[in-house]
């Protein structure tokens, strides 16, 4: 909605650099939910553009050069720490009512023994240096000003021993090189936000406006998930559920039409919307609401384009 109300780029990147969680379907699942939603990519891995390719494992020289960058200024360090040194430091900060966070053991090793040992074959992890005692400020248009202490923030691994990203790095990188101005997720990523910024800082690029949204709840106000009801978008359309009922219900349950409709066509919420208008609270998926929104989009079907329906739904 925002890209075209501006005449902006609505963009696809497929974020795949996880290689544990990896699952081809869900990218299908992701292609299939948008084309069946009626909003389509304007740049993605189907459709192209000129800042692909838009699948991040597509794109591992560009961060391992950028990780490579950071070691070299200084802005990054070799880290050796094996995953059984890793769980003991995280159980013992645990035990006495710490938060988990890497105790920065390898952060004074000497970059050229650290290299020798690297390109020796020892495997390692590339982590951002976070200075100590500063302050880390940024401003989201839905929540206002949000306020870091450095010693709130990780020295958060940039580059996995397997030479592949962590989101953290791949998310900076492919922000700027694929000319983003707006990101908009959830509010998980708040706590991350101090450490994008601090990797703009360092490569001396500008920011982009980054806008936290609050998580989908259930009935009962928990976090939306897999373990509390169904969640895929392809469930809703094996039900019957209409696209246009569905879209107009998912643009319905995070923001308020002025006239406080339920039941609007889409090109209205692109008129009328606005980033700053988005609830701050967790909004819920209300399957009544979703129910009687999705019933005023089947009463105004003749019945051609109802038998239509019903056929694509018996397909």
């Amino acid at each position: 909605a925002l890209a075209d109300k501006t005449g902006g780029r609505f963009i696809l990147r497929i974020e795949d650099t996880d290689r544990k969680r990896l699952d081809d379907r869900a990218v299908h699942e992701i292609l299939a939910a948008l084309e069946w939603l009626g909003i389509a990519p304007d740049e993605g891995p189907e459709k192209g553009g000129a800042y692909g390719p838009y699948v991040q494992s597509e794109r591992l020289p560009i961060y391992q050069a950028a990780a490579e960058w950071l070691l070299e200024q200084g802005y990054a360090y070799r880290c050796f720490c094996t995953p059984e040194r890793l769980e003991a430091m995280r159980l013992a900060q645990q035990a006495v009512g710490g938060t988990p966070m890497y105790d920065r053991h390898c952060r004074n090793l000497d970059p050229e023994v650290a290299r020798r040992r690297a390109e020796a074959g020892e495997q390692c992890v590339i982590r951002l240096i976070v200075p100590d005692e500063a302050e880390f400020r940024f401003q989201d248009p839905l929540r206002g000003e949000i306020v870091f202490d450095s010693r709130q923030v990780d020295d958060q691994v940039l580059l996995k021993s397997d030479g592949f990203p962590t989101y953290h790095l791949a998310v900076v990188v492919d922000d700027h090189f694929m000319r983003v101005t707006t990101a908009i997720r959830g509010e998980e990523w708040i706590s991350s936000t101090p450490k994008h910024l601090l990797l703009y800082r360092y490569f001396g690029w500008e920011m982009p406006r980054i806008v936290h949204t609050p998580l989908l709840r259930d009935a009962s106000r928990r976090k939306l998930s897999k373990r509390s009801g169904d969640t895929s978008i392809e469930w809703y359309r094996n039900q019957g559920y209409l696209p246009e009922g569905f879209r107009n219900f998912l643009t319905r349950i995070i923001w308020a039409h002025p006239e406080e409709k339920d039941v609007y066509p889409y090109e209205e919420y692109v008129r009328l919307f606005q980033i700053e208008q988005l609830s701050k609270a967790g909004p819920v998926a209300d399957r009544d609401l979703l129910d009687f929104i999705n019933g005023q989009y089947l009463r105004e079907l003749d019945p051609g384009q109802f038998y239509e329906a019903l056929d694509a739904l018996l397909a």
